[in-house]
Order: C-alpha cells, then sequence, then structure tokens
C-alpha cells in the first residue's frame, strides 16, 4: 500500500482540501476556506501546514474567533449547507469564544467544522498556558465544553486517529437530518507526529447531498389523513431551503389548495406576491397566518422543529389538529404526536403529492388566506407610509425604505433585537434565498459577521445587514475584516438608545424600565457612540442620515461603494408593528409591583391556550 509521511496537522489539511461537492451543477471544493486566529495551540503546526496549502484552502483572518464562526455559519446558510467553511482557533481562550457560534450552528441545523488546539496527549509539559485543569479529571479540557454543542466531537491523541474522525466528521456535517457543527480538538504535540498515511485517504471525493425518501406505509397514513382534512396548512420552514424545494412545495401547495405559512428560518422560501402565501406564522407572525393556524385541522410541518416563536408557545393552534411532520431529522419529525415522515423535504413533498392523487381543498379556504393576507399587506403598507410623525422615524419605515431601494437579488440579514421581528412581518422577499434571520439561536453579534461571511459567497449581490446599537457595540470588528479581504456588506445601524425590544418585554410583563434602554442604565449620562466616526476608523465608508429621504439616498450611494459601507439613523425605540401571538416567559408569581402581579394574572390565563407537549 502507498503511503504519504506527514504531520497529522499536515495530513487534516491534505485530507480537506480534497474534498468536493457539487453547487449547480458545477464541481466545487467541499470546503472552500479557513478562518483561523492563531496561538501556541495551533500556529506552529497547523499554521504550517496550512501556509504551504493557501493556493488550495485558502486561510482569512478575523478579528475575534466568534466572529469568524458567525461568519463560516452566514457562509453556510446562504450555500444553503452545500460548502462548508472551517474554523481553527489555539487553545483555552481562543478556543472557547467558539462556544456561541457553535450554538447557533446546532440550533439552526448548520455546518461548522472547528479544528482547534488542545493540550499534550502526553502531558509532559502540564499544564500549559492557557490550560484549564480539573483536579479529578485530568483527560478533561475546556474542549469538552463542546460536546453541548457539537454533532460531531472527537479528540485527537494519535496521528491514525483522523482517518475515521475526519471522514465521520464530514458525513454528519452532510447528513440532512444530522447536520451540525463538528468539532475535533488536536493535541498540540500530536500536531507536530508523523506518520505514514496511506495515499488513498489524500484521494479526491466528491458528495452528493443524500436525499431520503419517505417510508411507504408512513406516506399512505399522512395521505389518507390530509385526504380527510378540510382546513389543510403548510408550515413552510428551513428545512425547505436547505433542500432546495421551494418549487415542488409551491407547485404541492397549488396543485392541492393548501395556504403556506412561513417560520422565521424558512422565510424567503418564496416571494412576497406567491399565491399560496400567507405570511409569517407565530410571535414574530401576521395576523393572517395565526388566524389560518387557529382553525387548521391538518398542519403539514414541512423543515421545520417548530420553536415557540413558530408555535406561539403552542397557542396558535387548535386543541384537536393533526400534524404530520416531513422532517429530514428523527427527533423533529415525532414531535407532538405527528405523523412523521423522515424525509428530504423535496422528495416528500414529491411522493406525498403523487399519493395524494387529484385531492384538493375547498378553493374558499386558500381563498380566505388570500384575503387575510390582503389584510396584512395593508397594515404592512400604512405602517411603512413615509409619513411626518413626531419623533424618529419607526423600523418599519426603515424598512420599507430598505427594501424598495433593494435589488431582488439583494440579501438581508438580522438576528436579535427589534429588527427580526419587523422584518419578518415587514420585508417583502423578492426573490428565493435572500433572507436570514438567524433567529434559532437569536444571537446578537452573528449579523454583522455573517454579513462578511454571506458576502464571500461571490454571488453577484449587495448584501444588506441591520442592526441595533445595541448590537453594533457587541460585535462589530468584522467591518474590519470585511475591508482588509475585500468582502463588501452594507450595514444599517438602527439607533434607538439601548436594548428596547427587551424593554418592551420587560413593560409589557409589569416591570419597570430597567438596564435595557442606555437613559435607564446605571450611567453618568447616556453617551451616544458615533457609529460613522467608529466606522470609518476600521475604514469602512459610513454616513449618518436624519430622515428616511436621506436613507434613500445613502443607500443608493452604498450600493454604488467598492468596500463595506455603515449607514447610522436613529429610530423610535416604542413603536412596534403588530401581529404577535402570545409567548410563554416567566413571569414573577409574587411582586412589590402592581403592574406585575397583573401581568401575572393574565399570563397564567395566557397559558390555558397552551396546546400540550409531548
Amino acid at each position: 500500500m502507498a503511503t504519504i509521511r506527514c504531520t497529522t496537522a499536515q495530513a487534516i489539511v491534505r485530507y480537506l482540501s480534497n474534498q468536493f461537492t457539487e453547487v449547480d451543477g458545477k464541481r466545487v471544493p467541499l470546503f472552500p476556506g479557513v478562518y483561523g486566529i492563531f496561538g501556541h495551540g495551533n500556529v506552529t503546526c497547523l499554521g504550517e501546514a496550512l501556509e504551504a496549502a493557501q493556493d488550495v484552502l485558502p486561510t482569512w483572518r478575523g478579528q475575534n474567533e466568534q466572529s469568524m464562526a458567525f461568519a463560516a455559519v452566514g457562509f453556510a446558510k446562504a450555500m444553503v449547507r452545500r460548502q462548508i467553511m472551517v474554523v481553527t482557533a489555539s487553545i483555552g481562550p481562543g478556543t472557547t469564544n467558539l462556544l456561541t457560534a457553535a450554538g447557533v450552528a446546532h440550533t439552526s441545523r448548520l455546518p461548522l467544522l472547528m479544528i482547534c488546539g488542545d493540550s499534550f496527549a502526553r502531558r509532559h509539559p502540564d499544564p500549559v498556558m492557557q490550560q484549564v485543569e480539573h483536579f479529578n479529571d485530568p483527560t478533561q479540557t475546556v474542549n469538552d465544553a463542546f460536546k453541548a454543542v457539537s454533532r460531531y466531537w472527537d479528540r485527537i491523541t494519535y496521528p491514525e486517529q483522523i482517518l475515521s474522525s475526519l471522514p465521520q466528521a464530514v458525513a454528519t456535517m452532510r447528513d440532512p437530518g444530522d447536520c451540525g457543527p463538528a468539532f475535533i480538538g488536536v493535541c498540540q504535540d500530536v500536531q507536530e507526529m508523523a506518520w505514514d498515511y496511506p495515499e488513498e485517504f489524500f484521494a479526491p471525493r466528491l458528495h452528493l447531498m443524500p436525499r431520503p425518501r419517505p417510508d411507504r406505509q408512513l406516506l399512505a397514513r399522512a395521505a389518507e389523513c390530509l385526504k380527510q382534512a378540510k382546513r389543510p396548512l403548510i408550515i413552510s420552514g428551513g428545512g425547505v431551503r436547505y433542500s432546495q424545494a421551494e418549487a415542488e412545495l409551491a407547485q404541492f401547495a397549488l396543485a392541492h389548495g393548501i395556504p403556506v405559512v412561513e417560520t422565521i428560518a424558512g422565510k424567503g422560501a418564496f416571494t412576497h406576491d406567491d399565491p399560496i402565501h400567507c405570511g409569517p406564522i407565530g410571535i414574530l407572525g401576521s395576523t393572517s397566518a395565526n388566524a389560518l393556524a387557529a382553525e387548521a385541522d391538518v398542519v403539514i410541518a414541512v423543515g421545520t422543529r417548530l420553536m415557540d416563536f413558530v408555535t406561539g408557545s403552542w397557542t396558535v393552534f387548535d386543541h384537536q389538529a393533526q400534524f404530520i411532520a416531513l422532517n429530514a431529522a428523527r427527533f423533529d419529525a415525532h414531535k407532538h404526536l405527528a405523523i412523521p415522515l423522515e424525509c428530504d423535504a423535496r422528495e416528500g413533498i414529491s411522493e406525498l403529492h403523487t399519493a395524494l392523487g387529484s385531492w384538493k381543498a375547498a378553493d374558499s379556504w386558500l381563498e380566505k388566506g388570500r384575503q387575510a393576507f390582503a389584510r396584512w399587506n395593508e397594515l404592512i403598507a400604512a405602517r411603512q407610509e413615509r409619513t411626518v410623525s413626531e419623533g424618529d422615524p419607526t423600523y418599519a419605515q426603515v424598512i420599507g425604505v430598505v427594501n424598495a431601494a433593494a435589488a431582488a437579488e439583494d440579501y438581508i440579514i438580522s438576528a436579535a433585537g427589534g429588527l427580526p421581528g419587523e422584518l419578518v412581518k415587514g420585508w417583502r422577499v423578492k426573490n428565493p434565498g435572500t433572507f436570514d434571520c438567524e433567529f434559532g439561536f437569536s444571537c446578537m453579534g452573528y449579523e454583522l459577521s455573517a454579513g462578511w461571511g454571506v458576502a464571500m459567497a461571490e454571488q453577484d449581490r449587495d448584501v444588506f445587514v441591520m442592526i441595533g446599537d445595541g448590537t453594533y457595540m457587541m460585535m462589530n470588528s468584522d467591518i474590519y475584516s470585511s475591508v482588509l479581504s475585500g468582502h463588501k456588506f452594507i450595514l444599517l445601524v438602527c439607533d434607538n438608545g439601548g436594548y428596547a425590544v427587551i424593554n418592551r418585554l420587560q413593560n409589557a410583563k409589569g416591570g419597570a424600565s430597567f438596564n435595557n434602554l442606555l437613559k435607564d442604565c446605571r450611567v453618568q449620562e447616556p453617551f451616544h457612540v458615533d457609529f460613522v466616526a467608529h466606522a470609518q476608523s476600521m475604514g469602512a465608508l459610513a454616513r449618518k442620515v436624519s430622515s428616511l429621504d436621506e436613507l434613500e439616498e445613502a443607500i443608493g450611494w452604498a450600493k454604488g461603494n467598492d468596500r463595506t459601507t455603515v449607514i447610522s439613523i436613529d429610530t423610535h425605540p416604542f413603536d412596534w408593528t403588530p401581529g404577535d401571538a402570545w409567548w410563554d416567559v416567566g413571569v414573577p408569581e409574587v411582586s412589590a409591583r402592581d403592574s406585575v402581579n397583573q401581568a401575572r394574572e393574565e399570563h397564567v390565563k395566557g397559558r390555558l391556550a397552551q396546546r400540550v407537549g409531548i
């Protein structure tokens, strides 16, 4: 057997460089690049290997390990899981900085490969700098923390272990039902060790996306259930996008007269004006979708894990509604006594369509959804009008301007604060696959870094990132990263003076405004950051605007620029678009505040409407 002698680190890089996939019929690298910050745990060995391979596996340096991983997750979502970015960090704090981003990838079922340094397998120099020692378990390091947020986890203590570990990591990230982050810790002394690896291990391999089909018996049961339905409803989740099943689902819904509502992750599978589209569902949803959900007798949940923001903490559905869950993940397919169709969304929808034959729901049901959605659109249009009003522009008005100025192929990103709700409700998708609201983990800081990652997808479009002032202060260094690497995005900072949406929740449950808006924090006096000067100091172009007309002009300017551009605008901290479903959060049983006690009484009543979770 022919062998190649190389270090463990060199073997890892060589293996990754020889994995391929197909995107739109073209053979492309499965791992198109690496985000890396080097330290003593990965620079001398893994860094040496990456330097030698930089022409085929380019390495990009970020400013923070967490933000690099956010960029990798944003890239994976933009590429609908077809390509995977690698992130490498040293040991100790460099590696633990990745934990939050791993949580995002795990929650949202997105591939992310983390290859990090670990303590010495031989333990001769222990304890080394940045090593956290566990007195009763010397095998445990901070890398063990990633077991909670990884789909695949391994620690390499012998060079030959990567022969099984790397293929398993790739298989996990490519599995549509088990997809998520993979973590591999490589002991520092093992990185340096040379071994005679089989040449075949480095042979180029093409990885195609598997498309599992539904069980025939369960498919027949689901079809029979659906044929009895009077008011069926489809919930389109993120899995529809990952499967690229948009066209099949649209044809299915139209042929069978079933209205489609969308989850937060699923938004963007359809254009806003698609004849079967009836709006977003749930806590950030529309009155149209939530009204349909309340009447539906059979609910087809496609590619969604049915989180509380989709289900209104399980209050938006009739208690007798039957669920059919079409999902590649077994765990998600079996929720709430659903008829479980464990399969790829595209294949499952196609086979369910065949099983239904000519069956179709009454035309009046879909028409009811269309009329409700038309009324919802009228409400949104009124909210977005550029009327002269007291105070700063609202989120809804700002979104209306940005949406109108964006081209059909442009991409919008949000994740936390008040903007996700306003964008899910008010953004009119003009082209499928152009909307990313990371709300599975709802992670502040994801947005800006994801904008850098999405820009790396090298598609001919502008990437818009919308954040609040709080998120900007939490994670802004990838403005600099994007300028350095030449990957442009347009950042809109809506400054409402703090964490306004959490202040809203605080007040809604009877609490006093406290520690959210800057004016309510323990500060000498509220001080507003000059976001324009800050962004310019990192090499970006920037401008502050004071009106919606100025915002429109600035967007045109930003689209014509050759680098990342930041636009800042003051926005109203208390004006929100209605349509929300009920949300279950903890409210104190007893309080010295009458408003909290009243909110508690109302909240307990709200819980009576919850469908029992199984």
